[in-house]
């Protein structure tokens, strides 16, 4: 007999855990729904605050280079709890870690709210990294043990609903927030959903804890921290505007070196342990291996490039953080459309058929944006993005399910966590590579055109008087100040064509490491009626 809504909440706060999943069909869709209301605050809070970082930097009366730990600090703690993740879930318990991880995230972002200095904010972002490094890969281990096969796909579809509508909303209420009221209320809007969500993890959700609970290897978590904090904060500062030295400076180099050796103690520790950290056994699985493989190759330029149009359309084309982020609400909403459309497809046909068309729209899409300039139409920018985002909807969700089709259900968390390391490592390697791409191709595209420039040529003289001419009858300049004037305006000219021209070699490097991962896609091992191959699970 099917209870009330009432008796069943009134049980679940009492403590008599009634099993939601013995009464219902509809569990499992209630706890996906649950589970989407993490995954939307921890991937908003990584979208809203970019917008956010000039009016913190202001309001706290510090520079740009300090603010920037407010992303960088985050991201390292971020990387650093992912893979701890299935070892926590697996001994404390899915439901609780979920819960406490959507608490550290809430209770982060209150404080947040509250920070008067860059230093509380920085311990208040750290608190946040802590809970959503648990959100995601805890989250879709929950999605993936309580779906059946078959099902897996449709499941994950949704779930990239709530990651989409993120990445829609997220700069653009940011820039609302932040014009309207102030840069805390970026942080502000995240606590009363995650209040929501706590209260729905515990009403909605039944306990789930691995039987086979394996000891804590000490070593492999200490080696990991330590390979992992290192290369991000390599790969984040490598550009920064203190590091004068780039790349082969002694702080960039101590950081690669310290890198290389915790990730040689670590592959040693883990395969002498008996229960390592993360169990590498797991890429014995092909699909599960290939897919990692596919998302660090999709990281490298998908998630690398993401930063260079903003960049276009508030540097070159004058637009603000707002207007900037109007631009990306059809991706979200596209994404979100498309995804529960792939997941479709993944389980009754085969997920190899949206994933490729995935990655071929999406290598086209960024190959698009290789043709921008100082006058391109909001057609021009805005229809790459609507490829981009059908691209994106086709991709995730085949890619999550064949990844792990084959991981037994104890397993999940822990390869959930790795795939989610991978993306991250994939994602901090292109912003970094695609940061160096830029400079050194604006140094190049601004050599080049400033040697075009002929000073002694009629047409040079003849924009030069003309812009001269200009500067004197509407500003009132002098002659020498109009002449000096009129060259100036002619550099940054210059220098705006170079920006753009070294951002659109970046979206055509990103366009050409994106299609490389059409190769390891048609690998992939899928049966002929859907989701991936059904192997014997890894046990």
């Amino acid at each position: 007999m099917v209870r009330s809504p009432h008796n069943y909440v009134r049980n679940k706060l009492l403590g008599s855990m009634p099993s939601l999943g013995n009464e219902h069909d509809s569990y499992k869709w209630w706890v996906l729904a649950n589970i989407m209301i993490g995954t939307f605050i921890a991937v908003l809070d990584a979208t809203i605050v970019n917008v956010g970082l000039p009016k913190i930097t202001a309001a706290l009366g510090t520079t740009v280079d300090n603010t920037e730990w407010v992303l960088t600090a985050y991201l390292l703690v971020f990387g650093v709890m992912l893979p701890a993740s299935g070892w926590v879930a697996d001994h404390f318990g899915y439901k609780r870690t979920y819960f406490f991880s959507l608490l550290l995230f809430t209770l982060g972002s209150f404080m947040c709210g509250l920070s008067s200095s860059l230093t509380m904010l920085l311990i208040s972002r750290v608190i946040q990294g802590i809970g959503a490094g648990f959100i995601m890969p805890v989250g879709m281990a929950i999605v993936m043990r309580e779906f059946p096969l078959e099902q897996r796909g449709l499941a994950m579809g949704f779930w990239a609903i709530s990651a989409a509508a993120s990445v829609s909303f997220g700069p653009m209420i940011g820039g609302y927030l932040i014009d309207k009221i102030n840069w805390q209320a970026i942080f502000d809007v995240n606590v009363p959903i995650g209040i929501f969500g706590m209260f729905a993890t515990l009403v909605i959700q039944r306990e789930y804890k691995s039987e086979a609970v394996r000891s804590f290897d000490v070593m492999g978590f200490l080696s990991m921290a330590v390979f992992l904090v290192a290369l991000l904060l390599a790969l984040s500062e490598g550009n920064a505007a203190w590091n004068t030295g780039g790349w082969t400076s002694p702080f960039i180099l101590m950081c690669l070196f310290i890198s290389a050796v915790g990730f040689v103690v670590f592959i040693v520790a883990e395969t002498l342990v008996e229960h390592p950290f993360v169990e590498l056994g797991l890429l014995k699985d092909f699909n599960f291996a290939a897919t990692n493989a596919i998302l660090f190759i999709f990281g490298l330029g998908m998630f690398g490039s993401t930063f260079l149009l903003p960049l276009y359309l508030q540097n070159s084309l004058g637009y603000t953080a707002f207007q900037s982020g109007l631009f990306f609400l059809p991706v979200g909403i596209l994404q979100g459309v498309t995804a529960p459309i792939s997941g479709f497809v993944s389980d009754k046909f085969s997920p190899k058929i949206p994933a490729v068309i995935g990655i071929v729209l999406l290598a086209v899409s960024l190959y698009m944006n290789s043709f921008l300039s100082l006058f391109s139409e909001q057609a021009q920018i805005m229809l790459p993005l609507y490829i981009r985002g059908l691209a994106m909807g086709l991709l995730f969700t085949p890619l999550s399910t064949i990844a792990l089709s084959n991981i037994s259900r104890e397993k999940i968390a822990q390869a959930s966590g790795m795939f989610n390391v991978i993306r991250q490592i994939g994602g901090s390697f292109g912003v970094a590579m695609f940061g160096a791409i830029l400079s050194r191709r604006v140094i190049y595209h601004t050599t080049i055109y400033a040697q075009m420039v002929d000073q002694t040529s009629p047409a040079f003289q003849n924009v030069t008087a003309n812009i001269k001419m200009f500067a004197q009858q509407t500003g009132g300049f002098t002659a020498a100040d109009a002449v000096s004037t009129a060259r100036m305006l002619l550099g940054n000219h210059i220098a705006q064509q170079a920006f753009v021209r070294a951002v659109n070699d970046d979206f055509f490097i990103s366009a050409a490491i994106s299609a490389v991962a059409f190769i390891p896609v048609i690998f992939l091992k899928t049966d002929k009626r859907g989701v991936a191959k059904k192997t014997q699970p890894m046990e």
